[in-house]
């Protein structure tokens, strides 16, 4: 059992060391399909003094809805069918965008699908934290590693 504890330790020692290049004022992609929108602008309220701290990108249509309701400042893209999800795509290849908060909707059928699955592939492919729902998006928002940077 302690040889399990180790090893543990020894995984929470590398994932610090992976986020080490993850500065303290992220860049933070903000995304919401239209079923799941006023989740995410009531999960922006909530954690508005936090967000204000950081840079905010998000879709279009979003973007506009939680800077209405929140005066947070956000660089909107394009909606996510009109290319949207596709901008935020190329930012994260680009090391540009340090953490996902996507509320898709597993219900529902989207017509730009496939850019979905490629935002969501590029995410996983570039180590960037991916929140899908507002308990995840709870845990990283709320994670210690959350303010950390490379120099603390």
């Amino acid at each position: 059992m302690i040889s399990c504890v180790g090893k543990m330790y020894n995984t929470y020692n590398s994932f610090i060391k992976i986020k080490d290049n993850m500065p303290k004022k992220k860049n933070i992609a903000l995304i919401a399909h239209d079923a799941r929108k006023p989740e995410l602008v009531e999960w922006s309220k909530h954690n508005k003094d936090i967000l204000k701290q950081h840079m905010l990108f998000a879709t279009g249509t979003t973007g506009k809805k939680i800077s209405e309701e929140t005066g947070l400042d956000i660089h909107c893209y394009k909606s996510g069918p009109l290319g949207g999800d596709q901008q935020i795509g190329a930012r994260i290849s680009e090391n540009e965008i340090d953490l996902l908060f996507f509320f898709w909707d597993p219900l529902l059928a989207q017509p730009h699908d496939v850019d979905v699955k490629a935002l969501l592939r590029l995410s996983v492919l570039y180590n960037i934290p991916v929140a899908c729902n507002r308990s995840t998006a709870d845990f990283l928002i709320t994670s210690v590693l959350f303010g950390h940077d490379k120099d603390d």
